[in-house]
């Protein structure tokens, strides 16, 4: 279980680093995505070598945080999990969620200030 508290750790070090940054959101989700990039290349590779991997739904939770555009590329860079059908549907679901997530806030933020 140490992976996965060192992808938590990296998480959090992205996000806290990127509120020191002139545009926090946009550097954020720019962090976001490439730690997800490389938490899928590094779970592929400890596939490959039996290793201890990632938890899926830690990969998941990293694809509802934002970084789901990362985890698309590292599934098509890295040819990892886009077979497996319950983790597919998960991730569908996550990316679903998330653009629900940032629409609503979006209309919360700038709807009301239109009207």
């Amino acid at each position: 279980m140490k992976i996965n508290y060192l992808c938590y750790l990296l998480l959090a070090l992205a996000l806290f680093g990127s509120m020191f940054f002139p545009h926090p959101l946009w550097t954020g989700l720019l962090l976001v995505n490439l730690l997800t990039l490389l938490v899928y290349g590094a779970d592929k590779l400890a596939a490959c070598k039996r290793w201890q991997r990632v938890p899926e739904i830690t990969l998941l939770l990293f694809g509802v945080l934002g970084g789901w555009p990362g985890a698309i590329l590292g599934q098509q860079l890295f040819r990892h999990k886009t077979q497996k059908q319950p983790f597919k549907t998960y991730f569908i679901l996550s990316v679903v969620v998330n653009l629900l997530v940032i629409l609503a806030a979006g209309y919360w933020f700038y709807g009301r200030m239109v009207v």
